[in-house]
C-alpha cells in the first residue's frame, strides 16, 4: 500500500532496502530482543561498536532521542536508534515521548540526507504500548512532518499481521 510519500509493508525490516531503517532501540544502545535484537543480528559487529563510541561520548540515548549508525551488514546504508517509551497506562507522557522518537528520527535522517527510511512499530512489543494508539501516534506524526518536510519516502514495516491491518485500516481512512 502507497500514498504521498508513505508506504506500508509487511515483513522483516532488516530485509528493506532504504537508506536507513530505525531501530527500536533501548537506551543503552547495545542490542536486545526484538526489532533491535534482529537488526544488531543482521547488521552486524560494525552497528555494535559504534553505538559503543556513542555511549562513550553521550552516555546512551534518552527515550524520544535518536541517534545514527552504519547499517553494517544490512541493505539499509544507516540505522536510525531511537528508543520508544515503555507503555505505564499513559501516565508519564509516553504518547508524547512516542510522537518524539518519531520526530527525532526523520529529523536526524534528513539533516543526514536520508531520502528513504523505513520504521519498525515502535513500543508495541515488550513494551507493551498499545497497537492502536502506537499506529495512530506514528501516522499521524510522521504526516504531520511529511507536510513540512517532503524530502523524505516513508515506510511502515509491520513485521505482524495484527499491526499490518491496524496500519493498513488507518491508512486506508484518509
Amino acid at each position: 500500500m502507497t500514498t504521498r510519500n508513505l508506504k506500508l509493508l509487511k515483513g522483516d525490516i532488516t530485509k528493506v532496502k532504504v537508506d536507513a531503517i530505525v531501530n527500536a532501540a533501548n537506551s543503552s544502545l547495545l542490542g536486545g530482543g526484538g526489532v533491535d535484537g534482529a537488526i544488531h543480528r543482521a547488521g552486524g559487529s560494525a552497528i555494535l561498536e559504534e553505538c559503543k563510541m556513542i555511549r562513550a561520548k553521550q552516555g546512551g540515548c534518552k527515550t524520544g532521542e535518536a541517534v545514527m549508525t552504519t547499517g553494517g551488514n544490512l541493505p539499509a546504508t544507516y540505522v536510525i536508534h531511537t528508543v520508544g517509551p515503555v507503555w505505564n497506562k499513559g501516565d508519564v507522557k509516553e504518547e508524547q515521548l512516542l510522537a518524539n522518537a518519531y520526530r527525532n528520527s526523520l529529523a536526524l535522517a534528513v539533516r543526514n540526507q536520508v531520502h528513504t527510511i523505513a520504521f519498525p512499530n515502535i513500543s508495541t512489543g515488550i513494551y507493551h504500548f498499545p497497537k492502536q494508539k502506537a499506529a495512530e501516534i506514528a501516522i499521524a506524526t510522521v504526516r504531520a512532518f511529511l507536510e513540512q518536510q517532503d524530502a523524505v519516502e516513508v515506510t511502515f514495516v509491520c513485521f505482524d499481521e495484527e499491526n499490518y491491518n491496524i496500519y493498513q485500516q488507518l491508512l486506508m481512512r484518509e
